[in-house]
């Protein structure tokens, strides 16, 4: 006996399924609804190669980055991800934040090359395709702007985590170790530490411990499987797990070694936390360990209550996650989250917790902790050691208050 969708809705079947709400189905076009046959079952598709280049559905066409605020110029900016769109760990190549000190360049890749100089025996330089020879290494690992959450320091009036938080992505980098090229030119005794320039026109500079680049820097070229956006640094960028993002250098044409740091502009005028009592920090290279909740947010929140799922992401630059702890009353109690496999080190972990919302009025909080035995402080706490003065590194706890009606707004403020 065939079931009609008539007499679905009279047995109320259709509009509840083990207590989860289906406003979709009540909002969808007569005839859409199965066993009706909706009108795309009719026509043939859109043929193959349409485009060559997939792309995502136009239904999705609001699932973008975006700017957080307008700044001076368009090329000295920056863009966020929409984390409250994504799912899993993997950010999409398109949707992974931008950071730019004086806009993108375009690098023929035959053109492009590697130059290692300074404290080591044999100089070299590399093209792309000497770069391509090397035993390869993939790994899926985060990048954080050491300006993520900046906004928090003071109250912020954002109420989207793609404004507070977006400043984070999450990809499969593949790339050569930097370790194996350093191998090949053979660093001399007293090398210490090594300059990072970028062929961009503002020749971003850092500089990088020589115990960090034996480690796990990569010369990474590919990204997500295929070669480098030009955004993220086309034709290759240097990749370092765990530390601020704009140590990554992109576009990289040279790696000089040395016995001391350069302290660059990046390094003296930017990039530095002022603390409270006038003194800074110069070199804070690790992003500590942070989660956020990325469901319910202030785009995507509770439609009616019931059965619904608490998600986000929580991250450590020194380790991996060992526990994310949720709240939804501000922090007076704590329920531990299931954290989604795999959970890598320095990796972005996807963090579920069941939820049946009563359409009370919440606030949504998330801690995490790390294997090297970091917690996630409170703003509070947070506040009172580094004062109000920094921009960088803030990764205090986020609380997000969700009214009666669902909405959702940054607690904070």
């Amino acid at each position: 006996m065939s079931l009609s969708r008539r007499r679905m809705l009279a047995s109320g079947a259709a509009l509840a399924i083990g207590g989860l709400s289906s406003t979709k189905s009540i909002e969808a076009k007569a005839g859409t609804i199965p066993p009706d046959v909706p009108e795309w079952m009719h026509e043939q598709g859109r043929p193959i190669l349409s485009p060559a280049y997939g792309l995502p559905s136009k239904f999705e066409k609001d699932v973008v980055r975006r700017i957080r605020e307008p700044r001076a110029t368009d090329t000295e900016a920056f863009s966020v991800t929409p984390l409250q769109n994504l799912h899993g760990i993997i950010t999409p190549n398109g949707l992974v934040f931008e950071r730019h000190h004086a806009g993108v360049p375009e690098i023929a890749p035959d053109q492009h090359r590697l130059l290692i100089h300074g404290l080591v025996d044999r100089p070299l330089i590399l093209t792309m395709n000497d770069l391509l020879r090397f035993p390869a290494v993939t790994r899926i690992h985060f990048l954080e702007c050491s300006g993520n959450s900046s906004t928090e320091w003071r109250k912020s009036g954002y109420h989207s985590v793609q404004r507070t938080h977006g400043l984070l992505s999450c990809c499969e980098w593949t790339g050569v170790p930097l370790s194996t090229v350093l191998g090949e030119v053979g660093l001399k005794p007293d090398a210490k530490w090594i300059l990072a320039e970028g062929a961009d026109a503002a020749a971003m500079t850092r500089s990088v411990p020589i115990e960090k680049a034996l480690d796990d820097a990569l010369l990474v070229y590919a990204q997500n499987g295929e070669m480098l956006r030009p955004e993220q640094g086309y034709p290759v960028r240097l990749f370092l797990p765990g530390f601020e993002g704009n140590m990554s250098v992109k576009w990289l044409r040279r790696l000089k070694i040395g016995d001391r740091p350069w302290h660059t502009r990046e390094e003296t005028a930017r990039y530095t936390n002022l603390l409270a009592n006038g003194k800074a920090y110069q070199f804070a290279f690790e992003m500590d360990v942070k989660s956020v909740v990325t469901f319910p947010n202030a785009d995507r929140s509770f439609k009616a209550p019931g059965a619904y799922e608490i998600s986000g992401i929580a991250w450590s630059g020194r380790g991996h996650v060992t526990r994310v702890d949720v709240s939804v009353d501000g922090g007076a109690t704590w329920h531990r989250a299931r954290l989604q496999e795999p959970v890598l080190d320095k990796c972005l972990t996807r963090f579920r917790l069941p939820f049946n919302w009563q359409g009370q009025p919440l606030e949504i909080q998330s801690r995490a902790y790390d294997d090297k035995g970091w917690m996630q402080p409170t703003r509070s706490s947070l506040i009172a050691a580094r004062g109000t003065n920094p921009r960088y590194h803030f990764n205090a706890i986020q609380g997000w208050k969700v009214a009666a009606d669902g909405v959702v707004t940054n607690a904070s403020t």
